[in-house]
Parts: structure tokens; sequence; C-alpha cells
């Protein structure tokens, strides 16, 4: 989750939040290689981004593979301000593919909900998945386990 900024023409500057919705966000989070639910923020949210604003009346169906896709204003034409930085959190406890389910894993607290590790592998690199959540750790079931929710562990890490 965080304030979407893209990268165009040499540099990084945000999106404006005119016409942000959460097909917009769906599109973020797939582009980003993140499942769950995928919800949009305006009114900069996560904090006003510095720089140029870079684009603005982002319209998306929600099934394009990246913002470029989307309909939307020419690179560099908007009439916003930073007040305006568009957001989206990619919320992996709120989609259905992933359960969690209990676990007797003992270690230290994080504060963190989400914070990922990895137990009882042969290296640092691999093992069973655990997530902290709600003050506990658990297991990620395999039910619709792919290498996507993979990626995004390793990404965690």
């Amino acid at each position: 989750e965080g304030r979407v900024e893209v990268y165009h023409d040499g540099k990084w500057g945000t999106i404006c939040d005119d016409q942000w919705d959460d097909r917009d966000a769906e599109v973020v989070c797939r582009q980003l290689g993140l499942s769950g639910t995928p919800k949009a923020l305006s009114w900069a949210h996560y904090g006003q981004g510095s720089g140029p604003i870079l684009l603005d009346e982002v319209q998306c169906s929600g099934n394009e593979l990246s913002l470029d896709q989307c309909k939307k204003s020419d690179w560099g034409q908007q009439n916003c301000d930073h007040i305006e930085d568009a957001g989206v959190s990619c919320d992996p406890f709120t989609g259905t593919d992933v359960q969690l389910c209990q676990s007797d894993a003992v270690g230290l607290t994080p504060t963190l909900q989400g914070t990922v590790r990895l137990a009882g592998g042969r290296s640092p690199s691999e093992g069973r998945v655990e997530v902290y959540y709600n003050g506990d750790w658990g297991t990620v079931c395999d039910d619709g386990w792919t290498d996507l929710g993979a990626q995004v562990v390793c990404r965690q890490l």
C-alpha cells in the first residue's frame, strides 16, 4: 500500500486522484504482481509526493495489465496539486485466495500485521510460509497457492 508513483521519460512522478477508483487500483496491484482486494485512496492518503504530477484522469476498466493501457490524460497534462496524489492498497488479508491456518509457531513478536517469515527450511530462503496476523503466527494453506503468491512472499522478505 502507498502513494502510486510512475516512471516516465526519465523521471518519477505521482498520479492525480481525479476519476481514481478501485478499477484503477486493481490495475496497479496487478502491475505490481500483488493479490488481495484492491482499494483506491484519494487526497494524498499516504502523504503528498514531490516533483511532477505525471498522470491525471486515469480511467481503467480493471482488465488492463498496466496503467499505460488505461484511458488517461496525456503524460504531464494535469490540473492538480499534490494534495490530490492517488494511493492504492493491495491488502492480502481482504482477498479470498489465502486462508490463514492456526499454528503453534513461536518467534519474536513483530509489530507489523502481515509480516511474513519462512520456517523449517534448509536455508533462510526456503521453508513453510508463516504470516503474523492478529497477534499470532499462522501458516498459509495451499488452496489456490500459485507461483504468483510465492513471488509476493519473496518480495516481502
